[in-house]
């Protein structure tokens, strides 16, 4: 009971020193579809469940992995109209840089810019924290990163990782499974097992999105290449 009396103001910190509008974003973010990241020697992937809840949809129209620059993709787990938005932001921060330095962002930059936003939408009134977590991946200067960012705008750098749906689970399976010499195409193997782990009903090409980024800039693979990685999947 003391808890609800504080959960309803972003702005009021409960007894125990937490922000619960922040802790009802990341309970968002746990509910929403199981996205995964890992960092290959020449490369990283992101991967994520896309599954459509009747077959009525138009396949292939809306995306969840998004590419913000040429070298700079994104995954989420959470909440698709807050998704979307911060794509929008995200590129238009990219833009925004290459105008003033005449070259492309640095992906840790971004990230930084990316979390000092979702970090305001936790302290101004009127406004409720953004119910994603976003999975940033990029190369620069020949070396790739992956980062996370929360709700309450915290950010950090993985080699692998896991969120939404059963993310302590994916996160166990890769720990297990991860090594530090790891080529693409193995991380792309990695990335969806990590996803069948938790995954209900067939997983096909049409079921899940993967993006690769790496010397040659940032993708998302075609439902015919997933199908082919998917052949090989046990």
């Amino acid at each position: 009971m003391a808890t609800e009396r504080y959960s309803f103001s972003l702005t009021t910190f409960s007894p125990s020193g937490k922000l619960v509008q922040i802790e009802y974003a990341l309970a968002a973010v746990a509910a929403g579809a199981p996205s995964v990241g890992l960092k290959a020697v020449n490369g990283v992937v992101i991967a994520t469940e896309n599954k459509q809840k009747t077959i009525l949809y138009e396949e292939h129209m809306i995306h969840k992995i998004e590419p913000i620059t040429e070298h700079i993709g994104m995954v989420y787990s959470g909440m698709g109209p807050d998704y979307r938005l911060l794509v929008k932001r995200a590129r238009k921060m990219a833009q925004q840089y290459y105008l003033v330095y005449q070259q492309e962002i640095p992906t840790a930059q971004l990230v930084q810019k990316v979390a000092m936003l979702m970090q305001e939408y936790t302290q101004s009134g009127g406004v409720r924290p953004f119910g994603v977590s976003l999975l940033i991946c990029g190369w620069d200067k020949g070396k790739p990163y992956l980062f996370q960012c929360d709700p309450s705008g915290a950010y950090f750098a993985w080699k692998a990782t896991a969120m939404g749906k059963n993310h302590i689970n994916g996160k166990t399976f890769l720990e297990k499974r991860y090594s530090n010499d790891l080529e693409l195409d193995d991380a792309v193997h990695t990335a969806i097992l990590t996803l069948k782990e938790g995954f209900e009903g067939q997983m096909t090409e049409d079921t899940i999105e993967v993006g690769i980024c790496d010397a040659s800039g940032f993708r998302r693979l075609d439902p015919a290449t997933v199908k082919d990685h998917l052949a090989n999947i046990p």
